[in-house]
């Protein structure tokens, strides 16, 4: 397969000839080892053979000795009748001992190709020595029978030892030998892998070399091209990877969002003016929002002031009704005017939590309480779900009041003869504070910007049902600054439902707190 000058990316192939650098490296290294080891190995061996040979020659002597030994005290047994001196028994088993101690050492030297030579060496001695120990054990006992048959043994045992010494003899050579080719073959190998690693390490850079210049020529072209003002030029992206060609789709991309300024600068005046017309709708909005409490409260309040010039005799239910109207009309631009206050001081961080011990069951009543009003405008229905064993809860009461008062008049301002359902519970320690109707529901498009300060569902909402957008972004931003979160479930023409859950301490911690 031919490969691409520039098909891999500069890493790339800096690792590359890293790696080919490394692993040259490692085999000449790994060679270096194996040829000390190898070697280390043979030297080992060749040790322990001539050790073996020096321990051969030993036990030869010390079988000898002991043979001559044996022959001159039977023959003294069999001309006098000198007992044998305990001493004299006594150094004669120690050598013995000596012998044995000599063969098991022997024995561990031994290794492969001189397993079978040493045991039948150790049968024929063990036989051998056996035989010795009890001629002295039996000497001074004129009753008995020496045995005198050892000579065969003696001679099988000193055979055996020389068929071992032949033969470790010869694996002695063959390791000599096997030293030296392997220190041979080490050094030739060293030797050629350093020069391979020279050469290749050498066409590496080469190719290294080529290939980055190619690439960068055509970088250097693009931006020489691109300076001259050909706007249109493109870098053939397609023939580098990695960084190289990272550089040249950023270059491309570079003058691709030049080309597009104008149009990006139209499309940022259109912003600029669809944020003036929202804003222009907003303040619209709100002027509207103030307007109507501010004459409802205007006029009730001229009408009590007639009604109460009048002569004639006061309608005190009237008059408890339009008080009330104006009590309320008041409420309604108080809260406008707090929701305003409140986005800014949330906006500019000013925002503070003030956390206290308060019942919360009792929170959400009065507030379903104070509101009642709100659902006799649209013909609702209230359902209330509210565990009033509820312990105190420590956070703020004043912002989850709030919550709570901008859910219920948000459902009941969407919702006509139907139904709203207020739901308060303690649950996996959270308070959990729903507020369900059965309103004109909502699409996914405007659920997704629902919680957006100044935005409506729709556009034509603020029309239909009043309102300046900001309610709920002002919800969502209290559950967050409590600590807690909100959901929204909801379906056109099916209602929908919020759902705050905030993290508070129970009444029984109230001494951890």
């Amino acid at each position: 397969m031919k490969w691409r000058r520039s098909s891999l990316s500069l890493r790339t192939r800096l690792y590359l000839f890293s790696g080919g650098i490394l692993t040259l490296f490692a085999v000449n290294v790994a060679t270096h080892v194996w040829g000390s080891f190898a070697r280390s190995e043979s030297l080992i061996a060749y040790r322990d053979a001539v050790n073996a040979a020096q321990l051969i020659t030993d036990l030869e002597q010390s079988l000898e000795d002991n043979r001559q030994q044996v022959l001159v005290l039977a023959t003294l047994r069999e001309t006098t009748e000198d007992p044998l001196g305990v001493d004299e028994r006594e150094v004669a088993l120690a050598e013995l001992n000596t012998i044995e101690q000599r063969l098991r050492r022997l024995g561990a030297l031994g290794g492969e190709g001189t397993e079978d030579y040493y045991r039948r060496l150790h049968d024929s001695a063990s036989k051998l020595l056996l035989d010795w120990r009890s001629f002295y054990s039996d000497y001074n006992n004129r009753s008995v029978v020496l045995n005198m048959e050892s000579a065969t043994t003696y001679n099988d045992a000193f055979q055996r030892l020389q068929e071992l010494d032949q033969r470790q003899a010869f694996l002695a050579v063959q390791r000599s030998n096997t030293i030296d080719r392997t220190i041979s073959i080490t050094d030739r190998i060293t030797v050629f892998g350093f020069v391979t690693t020279i050469a290749v390490t050498m066409l590496l850079v080469i190719a290294l070399i080529r290939s980055t210049n190619a690439s960068l020529l055509r970088l250097k072209t693009g931006v020489q091209r691109f300076g001259s003002g050909d706007l249109t030029h493109r870098i053939d992206a397609g023939r580098d990877a990695g960084e190289i060609g990272d550089l040249a789709r950023t270059f491309n991309d570079m003058s691709a969002k030049l080309q597009s300024a104008i149009e990006d600068v139209r499309d940022a005046k259109a912003n600029a003016d669809a944020a003036n017309a929202a804003k222009s709708m907003f303040l619209a909005n709100v002027s509207h929002e103030l307007r109507t409490p501010l004459n409802a409260i205007i006029g009730y309040s001229e009408m009590l002031q007639d009604e109460i010039g009048d002569p004639g005799e006061l309608d005190r239910d009237q008059f408890h009704h339009d008080l009330g109207t104006i009590i309320f009309s008041g409420r309604q631009l108080l809260s406008l005017i707090n929701d305003i206050l409140d986005l800014s001081k949330i906006e500019t961080g000013k925002m503070l939590v003030t956390a206290e011990w308060f019942q919360p069951a009792a929170l959400v009543f009065q507030v379903c309480d104070s509101l009642s009003p709100l659902l006799s405008q649209n013909s609702n229905q209230l359902e209330l779900d509210i565990d009033s064993n509820m312990p105190e809860l420590y956070s703020d009461p004043g912002k989850v009041q709030q919550i709570v008062t901008n859910l219920f008049s948000n459902a009941c301002k969407f919702t006509q003869n139907g139904t709203i359902k207020v739901s308060a519970h303690w649950r996996d320690d959270e308070l959990r504070i729903s507020v369900a109707d059965t309103g004109i529901g909502m699409t996914d498009e405007q659920q997704s910007r629902v919680f957006d300060a100044f935005i409506q569902a729709e556009s034509t909402t603020s029309t239909e049902y009043g309102g300046t957008g900001l309610g709920l972004a002002i919800v969502k931003q209290f559950c967050e600054m409590l600590g807690g979160h909100i959901t929204l479930d909801s379906a056109p023409g099916e209602g929908s439902t919020f759902t705050v859950a905030l993290p508070a301490v129970q009444g029984s911690d109230r001494a951890t707190v």
